[in-house]
């Protein structure tokens, strides 16, 4: 690679599908993930990112493999559920190539994260963290005690 062509894939300028330390976040993108960081710097192929801001890699595959190897860099924290449906089939080598946003019908809604355990998670009325006071029902039961009934046999 000539100092050139080599300056030009550094700066982040090239857009032919090589990497950019930009795309992989700067020195912060190295200093959370150094192997990530320098694998998809020498071996990587960019191939998109999503709304999400996460950047989808792939590379040749090893001897013997058919497949190209295929990765993200997650913009954030790991999280599997932050990759929409579009990537998510590319990734699993559903399609060859990213889906089309065309494709989209008018009652498919964006794709939303697993807020599961989070503060934006879904609790519903009578949760502790809501109040936890709810509506009666009519299967409420009420718990036995032993001081409210004498045993079996007891007080003859």
């Amino acid at each position: 690679m000539d100092r050139r062509r080599r300056l030009t894939y550094i700066s982040g300028m090239s857009n032919d599908g090589k990497v950019t330390i930009k795309q992989l976040g700067g020195l912060k993108g190295f200093m959370r993930s150094p192997g990530l960081f320098i694998t998809a710097l020498t071996r990587g192929r960019h191939v998109g990112a999503d709304d999400a801001g996460n950047q989808f890699y792939e590379r040749k595959g090893r001897p013997g493999s058919t497949r190209p190897r295929r990765w993200v860099a997650f913009n954030g924290p790991a999280d599997a559920s932050s990759i929409g449906p579009r990537w998510h089939a590319w990734l699993h080598y559903v399609t060859d190539a990213p889906l089309a946003e065309e494709g989209m019908r008018p009652w498919m809604r964006p794709h939303q994260a697993n807020r599961t355990g989070t503060a934006a998670g879904y609790r519903p009325a009578g949760h502790d963290y809501t109040g936890g006071v709810r509506a009666p029902a009519s299967a409420d039961y009420e718990a036995w005690s032993p001081d409210d009934h004498a045993a079996p046999g007891a007080g003859k």
